[in-house]
C-alpha cells in the first residue's frame, strides 16, 4: 500500500530528539558466534542522526491516525502470493510467539510460533490483546513495508545494517552495547529471555514480553534498546551463504532484509543474538510479535 504525505508541521525539524553520530571506522561482524556474522571486518559509516529509541506504539498510532495507513498484517493475503497456503490462513493476521507448556524440540520454530488471524500492531498477541498500558513499548507486528512507510512519513529512513551496528556499539568494542559482561554486577542490561527457552521464562529482568523503550540503561551514545526487547528492521538485503534459518526466524524466504539487535525472546543458551554484531534475515512480508524498528536521517 502506498502511503502517505510526509509529516509536515510548521517549523518542525524531523531531527528533533534524535542523536547525531559522527560516523567513522569500526569493526563490523564477529568471528566468535554465529556463522552469518562472519567475518569480522573493517567498516565505515558517514555521519547520521538516529532515533534514541525504537518507534513506540504511541508514535505509530499517531502516524496511523494522521494518514489512515493500513499495515500488512491488517490486509488479506493474496492467493497469488501464497498459492500453497491453507485457505483458512488467507485472512488478515500475523505471527505470534506462543509459549509451549513443556520442553519442545528446538529444531522447529513452529513449536513456538503461530499465525494468528487478527494479530496486528494494535493486537500484538492476537485477538483479545491490546495496547493498554503499552504506549511506550516498541511497536511490533510491523512488516518491512510498514516500517518504511512510517519512516518516509516522518521525513526519515531505515538504517543500513552498518549504520545500525555502528550505533549499537556505542563507541565500544565489547560483545554487548555495554561491554563484555552479560549482567555486570548482577544487573540485567537488556530485555532478554531468562530460563529454558521456549517454555520457561523466569522474568528475572522484570519483563515477560516487550518493555518500555527506556527501561534499561542507554549505550555510550545515549541510545536505548540496542539489544533485546524487539528486533529492528534495516534496509540491507540479507545474504548468508549456506546459513540455515536461525532460532527466531518464522520462515526463510527469498526476499529478506537484515534485522538487528535481538529481542525479549533471545536466550543466551539458545539464541545469543542480543549483540551489535548479531544479525538475521526476515521475510519482508512478515510482521511478528518481536520485530520493530527505529529511524535515521543521513547528513
Amino acid at each position: 500500500m502506498t502511503c502517505c504525505a510526509p509529516l509536515s508541521l510548521a517549523g518542525a525539524d524531523p531531527r528533533d530528539g534524535m542523536v547525531r553520530l559522527a560516523g567513522g571506522a569500526f569493526t563490523m561482524g564477529s568471528d566468535a558466534f554465529y556463522r552469518e556474522e562472519r567475518p569480522d571486518r573493517p567498516a565505515r559509516v558517514d555521519p547520521f542522526w538516529i532515533d534514541p529509541t525504537p518507534v513506540t506504539n504511541a508514535d505509530f498510532a499517531r502516524f496511523v491516525a494522521l494518514t489512515g495507513y493500513v499495515t500488512v498484517a491488517e490486509r488479506p493475503p493474496r492467493r497469488e502470493d501464497y498459492p500453497d497456503a491453507d485457505s483458512a490462513l488467507l485472512v488478515p493476521g500475523s505471527l505470534v510467539f506462543v509459549q509451549p507448556g513443556r520442553p519442545v524440540s528446538l529444531r522447529d520454530p513452529r513449536a513456538w510460533w503461530a499465525y494468528l488471524p487478527g494479530a496486528d500492531w494494535r493486537h500484538p498477541q492476537g485477538p483479545g490483546s491490546s495496547l493498554a498500558g503499552l504506549d511506550d513499548h516498541p511497536v511490533v507486528q510491523v512488516a518491512w513495508e510498514d516500517a518504511r512507510a512510517y519512516a518516509a512519513w516522518a521525513g526519515k529512513a531505515l538504517p543500513t545494517e552498518a549504520e545500525w551496528e555502528f550505533a549499537a556499539k556505542g563507541g565500544r568494542d565489547g560483545i554487548y552495547p555495554w561491554g563484555d559482561e552479560l549482567a555486570p554486577g548482577g544487573r540485567h542490561m537488556a530485555n532478554t529471555w531468562q530460563g529454558r527457552f521456549p517454555f520457561e521464562n523466569t522474568g528475572e529482568d522484570g519483563f515477560d514480553r516487550t518493555s518500555p523503550v527506556r527501561a534499561f540503561p542507554p549505550n555510550g551514545y545515549g541510545l536505548f534498546d540496542m539489544a533485546g526487547n524487539a528486533w529492528e528492521w534495516t534496509v540491507t538485503p540479507y545474504a548468508a551463504g549456506g546459513a540455515t534459518p536461525s532460532c527466531c526466524q518464522a520462515g526463510a524466504g527469498v526476499r529478506q532484509r537484515v534485522v538487528k539487535g535481538g529481542s525479549h525472546l533471545c536466550a543466551p543458551a539458545h539464541c545469543h543474538r542480543f549483540r551489535p554484531a548479531a544479525r538475521q534475515g526476515e521475510d519482508v512480508d512478515t510482521g511478528t510479535s518481536h520485530i520493530g524498528f527505529r529511524c535515521v536521517i543521513r547528513d
